[in-house]
């Protein structure tokens, strides 16, 4: 990649720089392979799968092997996905291709994964890759943990194959189209995290599989305007206050026996969570509807019978997070949970953690201790995240900062297997992440896993600090050899600023974008305010019923605070978004017209009606028992726009016609509304785009049409977008 491309075309080639870096890692119980994901080059798409082989002893020599191509298997040929595969991908915002996603056995011997349907296994330490004669178009294959066999989901089907590719058969069938077995339904993959929809047993001779029937969900359409002549995309979606999928579950033998799983499901109605580990019996985590309370139940795997072990409550809602619940070995239930204002790592009846540490997620379960990721306290210097140790008897421990990567380390993350460990780290003054298999008892680095990403053409120098009262934390940009005689730049919002988005982090990929903006000629300030994550249970769930004055408040606490302390020009101020941040952009131009005078907003949600339950009821409630809420929130009910300035400011709203997740009726029904109300304002469509808009040339446009814009509405000359700054 040379210096002559321009940022915008570079950030859209290689997909915001995740092309060519290592991702997915699975580290060999015995601690001699790392598998692992990543394309050969920057902006290739294909990812490949590959294997670092490490000496038993620590003390030999470290290999990169290759372990699957996907050129190489499928002859050339382009990639063929089916509409599950298709929808999995969006749901995931997976943008890449060729292996995009394998699973192993508990050995890390045997990896499964599929290509244009088809089922593939590598043997990860010989080195052979096979295909498997399988019917259907192959949807998440995983090994068994004995590495004898691996199921999938074909055509609703679940299904099991010897790994020699002998004995496939159908364990589950659907009863019709609308229903299915094995796979995540929509709210759980898009809202939940949780992806898979099968669960291999510990001894490999039985399967927890997921049954879904989508027939109570209300149907959409998805057309696409710019050819008539196709058929629109029938779609499920779960809006707010509408029918959700039913859910079951079941444990299927090899041989086709099924055992109903029981629990109450009219009140737990949401399968969060699943876990099955030599530690116990599976365990469950269903959650009420309102999410304002949760259960985590073991189940009899003799009669399907389920038994409470822990409940939970909350009044305002009940997160979940990743890892967690599990067993340790010794049969301990691990948690997350909200404890005396802090949220804290659990091991049976002993909290590890205090309020120095804001838990994110658990990463691994060992013997002896838990591996999980956190924050640190409240006060302390935004946007880092570390891993962390804690032994079942004795505090954490950090490893990211202290132990592995030093004390300048911003975000980290890890994957163990056995006393082996895949560190991620990432620094506000380098690019892209440092991946680096260390011993965890003593910090020894035994490798380093090269990443292939390309260097960005611009270095991002964001300021990283807490802003007014509240210490919202924030990023404030300066244009490249910024100097104090430049006097007051002209200002660009740029944040999410809602649930599940942290936009403050202390790595310098996640400001590339905020700073080519502010090397147009902008101060660019990233906002993080009450609702998004990282701080403390209070700080996100004080945005309970109120979207839409708590989070525009603190867009607006923030700039003013900053403004004394940074060159910031409060009469020339815009505020660009995507998503929540679309709808925080569209909101601030709308409703307080006195601070903001332009606004980019990117496929907003513009009427919480129309948006998946999971999400919208945890946050506003059930929009039949709480319609004034919804209205309020609304930029296009009466009352939403009731609350809208009679000053008019500019508005660019950007839609991708075929986003299945915030839908484009959104964009329809706010330019409708702004219409009647005599509120001029530009809507630009984008024909075939879903949400992820992954396309290199309009990725690249929408960049430059935005810059554009936002210097015609803020009165400043158009200029000539610099590649470096200054």
């Amino acid at each position: 990649m040379t210096s002559e491309i321009s940022f915008p075309r570079q950030l859209a080639r290689t997909q915001r720089f995740t092309l060519g870096a290592p991702r997915a890692f699975t580290v060999s119980p015995d601690g001699t392979r790392v598998a692992f994901l990543r394309s050969r080059s920057g902006t290739d798409r294909a990812n490949l799968l590959w294997v670092l082989d490490l000496a038993a002893d620590g003390a030999g020599k470290t290999e990169e092997r290759l372990a699957a191509d996907a050129r190489e298997l499928l002859g050339g040929a382009a990639e063929e996905l089916s509409a599950q595969e298709r929808a999995r991908r969006e749901r995931s915002r997976e943008g890449s291709a060729g292996v995009v996603a394998y699973a192993t056995d508990a050995s890390v011997e045997l990896a499964a994964f599929a290509l244009s349907g088809r089922l593939f296994t590598a043997e990860l330490r010989a080195g052979t890759t096979s295909e498997l004669p399988v019917p259907g178009s192959v949807v998440d294959p995983r090994p068994s943990p004995d590495g004898r066999y691996v199921a999938y989901v074909a055509a609703g089907a679940l299904r099991v194959v010897g790994a020699d590719g002998s004995g496939d058969t159908a364990v589950a069938e659907p009863e019709g189209e609308q229903a299915g077995w094995g796979l995540a339904e929509f709210i759980a993959a898009e809202e939940m995290d949780r992806s898979r929809g099968f669960w291999w047993s510990p001894g490999s001779d039985r399967l927890l599989a997921a049954h879904v029937d989508d027939s109570p969900v209300r149907r959409w359409w998805i057309a696409d305007p710019a050819n008539p002549d196709s058929t629109p995309a029938e779609t499920s979606y779960p809006a707010a206050g509408t029918a959700n999928a039913e859910v079951t579950l079941a444990l299927i033998g090899l041989d086709g026996s099924r055992t109903p799983v029981e629990w109450d499901r009219g009140r737990y109605p949401y399968l969060a969570r699943a876990h099955w580990s030599a530690g116990g019996p599976p365990l469950l985590l269903v959650q009420a509807r309102d999410q304002q309370s949760q259960l985590i139940l073991s189940v009899d795997t003799a009669t399907g019978a389920t038994l409470p072990v822990h409940a939970e409550e909350d009044p305002v809602w009940l997160d979940l997070f990743p890892g967690v619940p599990a067993w340790t070995p010794d049969g301990q239930l691990v948690r997350i949970c909200d404890e005396g204002g802090a949220r804290v790592l659990a091991v049976g009846d002993k909290v590890l953690t205090n309020d120095s540490l804001h838990v994110r997620a658990v990463l691994d379960v060992g013997d002896d201790d838990v591996l999980f990721s956190a924050s640190p306290g409240r006060h302390a210097e935004p946007g880092r995240i570390g891993v962390y140790r804690a032994w079942f008897r004795g505090g954490p421990k950090a490893l990211s900062w202290e132990r592995v990567c030093g004390d300048d380390a911003g975000v980290a993350s890890a994957v163990r297997g056995g006393g082996i460990a895949v560190l991620s780290s990432t620094r506000l003054d380098r690019p892209g992440s440092l991946v680096e298999v260390v011993r965890l008892d003593g910090g020894e680095r035994l490798a380093g896993v090269q990443s292939h990403a390309d260097k960005p053409v611009i270095t991002a120098r964001p300021r990283l600090v807490l802003a007014g009262e509240r210490g919202i934390p924030s990023a404030v940009l300066l244009p490249t050899g910024y100097r104090e005689a430049d006097g007051a730049l002209p200002v660009l919002m740029d944040p999410y600023g809602g649930p599940h988005g942290q936009r403050v982090v202390a790595a310098q990929n996640a400001h590339l974008t905020s700073q080519w903006f502010a090397d147009q000629g902008f101060a660019v300030v990233v906002a993080d305010g009450r609702g998004t994550p990282g701080h403390s249970p209070a700080w996100e769930k004080a945005i309970a019923g109120d979207f839409a004055g708590v989070t525009l408040d603190d867009q607006v606490e923030a700039l003013h605070a900053l403004a004394k302390e940074f060159p910031l020009d409060l009469e020339r101020v815009a505020i660009r978004g995507w998503s929540y941040g679309g709808y925080l952009a569209a909101l601030a131009v709308l409703r307080r017209p006195d601070v903001f005078h332009a606004a980019v907003s990117g496929a907003p949600v513009t009427d919480w009606r129309l948006y998946d339950t999971h999400y919208t009821e945890r946050y506003l409630g059930h929009p039949d028992k709480r319609p004034e809420v919804y209205a309020a929130n609304s930029l296009v009910t009466d009352e939403g726009l009731s609350g809208a300035a009679s000053t008019v400011r500019a508005l660019m709203v950007i839609h991708g016609l075929a986003d299945d997740n915030v839908v484009a009726a959104h964009t329809l029904r706010l330019s409708s509304a702004l219409l009647a109300d005599g509120r001029p304002h530009e809507v630009l469509p984008l024909s075939g785009v879903t949400h992820m808009t992954p396309q290199e040339q309009v990725a690249e446009n929408l960049l430059l049409l935005q810059v554009a814009f936002l210097r015609r509405s803020l009165g400043l000359p158009s200029g000539r977008e610099r590649t470096t700054g200054r």
